[in-house]
């Protein structure tokens, strides 16, 4: 079964060799990749979302200003019933970023499932987001089972 995933930056940031690297990475290992580029919208990413279907949305940023880009990322999410789509975000999220453990916290209060640093090497993404679209389906799987039950 092949796994959709919206991929690009988010908000004013037009560094694209990070999601150009991890969309190869992703088709290579059997993800169909929505990339919507640079310079995208939250709205953007919900639409995409939805309008594919997509099991996880990857928001990456390397200027330094995720924490204002992200504000409210997750309402909108949840506004457009997607709360079950799983949310990754990545990169130089913090200008001046000295303790990522604490810029990890933050990103993880504002509801996204992994938060990764600019040196996360792709295959570790692909391997968590793996991992935890499988805890998903196998949760979908045993609901589904209990319901018809």
């Amino acid at each position: 079964m092949t796994r959709t995933v919206v991929l690009g930056v988010i908000g004013s940031d037009a560094h694209v060799v990070g999601i150009t690297i991890l969309e190869q990475a992703l088709s290579a290992n059997g993800f169909d990749v929505v990339n919507l580029g640079v310079q995208s919208s939250q709205d953007e990413f919900v639409e995409a979302a939805a309008a594919h279907d997509a099991e996880a949305v990857l928001v990456s940023s390397l200027y330094g200003h995720a924490k204002q880009d992200c504000e409210g990322f997750h309402q909108r999410i949840a506004d457009a019933d997607l709360e079950d789509v799983t949310t990754y975000i990545g990169g130089n999220l913090a200008v001046g970023q000295d303790d990522f453990e604490e810029t990890r916290q933050f990103f993880r209060e504002l509801g996204f499932d992994r938060v990764f640093d600019s040196e996360t090497d792709p295959e570790e993404a692909i391997e968590a987001l793996r991992a935890d679209l499988d805890m998903r389906s196998s949760e979908a799987e045993r609901e589904s089972q209990s319901l018809s039950a």
